[in-house]
């Protein structure tokens, strides 16, 4: 079914055979804390990413969902005297409601929870067992006498080999992930005592055996990643892949249906990975399409947005799980793993209680401007940091000062109520084309800092054309010459609304309301002379250094 068009811009969801099919997939967040700035700061490049393709009119699905499973849910159920289900439906909704007040355009956000998503899970670790990657193997894991039961990593405390400081069995804040060795007397986080190693049999996935599918993805598609990803995953390379428990004994999560493993439960991360499968299939499955186009399809691009933590699930684990199932799905193309986003440059810590949340954010700053800040100064390549007074600056000086005080001065010129009939600077219209060919190739890059840069020079270009051209004098003198100023300045800032739509999606919106525009569209639009300009208002307000909160 082709689609169908209104004008210049298309309908979502509406399913284009001659363009391409991009799948977005955003890390899934645990359900056992609200989300902070630093899960923002990852996962935002997802939204920009979904945001920009749609702009093109390309056929997106934009997936993620709630962690529902694994330790730490169980760990804050007992500590509050609740079921981890309730825990986990209380944060899916709150995950949900949070990432849709600060404008995340997911297709689709699911929940591991999601009946589909368990029994689809359960098939492909039945096929990849038939397959012959996985396996059964008696090992030695940690077991407490006093809780009298095996326990997960995430379980136990251990000083970590690697660093010396405190750290949980599953993997230490520098990055080491403990050995079955390291785990032998580690600490039960439940009771407090000392644990020691003891046989146990579950499946594992053949990670070793699967080396050399993994080198030769990596070799192919590692160029197009983030260069912490191209070396994490590369550390393990060379230190050889080890094969993986896939099951665990657990009272919560998916139910392994193999022979002989009823009793256990699905391994989190095997499952949660496997979502953006899952949810893309149950998206398709609503809107009429056919899942396969986008994860069954060489001619698709695939992109996993996530932080430094989850690379090597993104870039080693799913694929692994993908080729396991030898079911012709494609592999990740693009791997865009954030560095972390520190506040006050202090790396985000439970303990030190200095994460500040999404929610709070937003209760008293702009969205956009929140946006703008994490992709322009956030932690793409390097860690990065955040504070109130370098968030409210960006705001002031550059948002507001530059971007705002255009759109304001030339959309509430005294008098004007729609746009003159005048002729468009072509030096400006250039600029203008090259703004889109160069922060459209920066998105599609990941290189959404240098993106916004693009445009930012642009929004510049504008003041300084508007302040040399001096629309003020204009109107008692040359008629003309006004009528050219303002209509360029007006398609200017059209065009701008329609670069700005994948950072700043709520001011864009404002400007196409203002100019009788239906939707954003990532190609030069021109705007009608004579066409009504309606009641315009500040994009954004100044924020004053006495009202700031969450001083860090």
């Amino acid at each position: 079914m082709k689609m169908t068009k209104k004008g210049s811009v298309y309908k979502k969801n509406i399913y284009n055979l001659e363009k391409r099919n991009i799948v977005i997939g955003g890390a899934w967040p645990y359900a056992n804390s609200s989300l902070h700035l630093g899960h923002l700061a990852a996962l935002l490049p997802g939204d920009v990413l979904a945001r920009y393709y749609r702009e093109n009119g390309d056929n997106v699905i934009y997936v993620s969902g709630t962690d529902c499973h694994g330790t730490p849910i169980t760990q804050r159920a007992k500590k509050e005297g609740r079921t981890a289900k309730e825990i986990a439906e209380e944060y899916h909704n709150e995950f949900a409601k949070t990432f849709k007040n600060i404008g995340f355009t997911y297709d689709l956000y699911g929940k591991t929870e999601d009946e589909c998503h368990k029994r689809t899970v359960q098939k492909m670790l039945e096929r990849m067992y038939k397959n012959g990657y996985i396996y059964e193997k008696a090992d030695r894991q940690p077991f407490c006498d006093h809780c009298n039961r095996f326990l997960a990593d995430r379980e136990l405390t251990l000083t970590c080999p690697s660093c010396g400081k405190q750290s949980k069995g599953d993997q230490c804040d520098c990055g080491y992930i403990p050995t079955e060795e390291d785990l032998d007397g580690a600490t039960c986080v439940e009771c407090g005592e000392k644990v020691h190693l003891r046989d146990n049999k579950n499946l594992y996935l053949a990670l070793s055996k699967l080396q050399p599918q993994i080198e030769e993805y990596f070799n192919k598609n590692s160029n197009n990643w983030r260069l912490n990803s191209k070396r994490e995953t590369e550390k393990y390379l060379k230190e050889g892949l080890r094969d993986r428990a896939v099951t665990r004994d657990l009272d919560w999560g998916v139910d392994v249906t193999i022979p002989g493993y009823e009793n256990k439960k699905m391994y989190v991360w095997i499952e949660a990975v496997l979502g953006y499968i899952t949810m893309a299939q149950k998206y398709c499955a609503e809107k009429g399409l056919d899942w396969k186009n986008f994860w069954k399809n060489d001619e698709s691009k695939i992109y996993m947005i996530h932080g430094k933590d989850n690379i090597i699930f993104h870039s080693i684990i799913l694929p692994a799980l993908l080729i396991a199932m030898n079911d012709n799905y494609k592999l990740p193309d693009v791997m865009i793993s954030s560095e972390y986003l520190n506040i006050d440059y202090e790396k985000i810590s439970k303990s030190k209680g200095n994460g500040i949340t999404i929610d709070d954010m937003i209760k008293d700053y702009d969205v956009d401007t929140l946006r703008y800040f994490l992709i322009a100064n956030g932690p793409e390549k390097r860690d990065s940091n955040f504070s109130i007074n370098e968030y409210v600056t960006i705001h002031n000086s550059e948002i507001t000062n530059k971007y705002g005080n255009l759109v304001n001065r030339t959309l509430n010129f005294k008098g004007l109520d729609c746009v003159p009939n005048g002729k468009m600077n072509p030096e400006i219209e250039k600029k203008i084309d090259k703004t889109y060919k160069e922060a459209g190739d920066d998105i599609e890059n990941g290189e959404f800092k240098k993106a916004t840069l693009a445009i930012m020079h642009l929004v510049e270009e504008g003041n300084k054309y508007y302040d040399s051209r001096k629309p003020w004098e204009q109107i008692n003198n040359d008629e003309a010459e006004f009528n050219d100023t303002i209509y360029t300045c007006i398609n200017l800032i059209a065009n701008l609304s329609n670069l700005y739509e994948p950072f700043m999606p709520n001011s864009s919106r404002k400007i196409r309301e203002y100019l009788g525009l239906e939707k954003g569209i990532w190609q030069k639009v021109i705007i009608k002379p004579n066409t009504k300009i309606a009641d315009v208002k500040p994009l954004f307000a100044r924020i004053v250094s006495d009202k700031l909160q969450y001083k860090c």
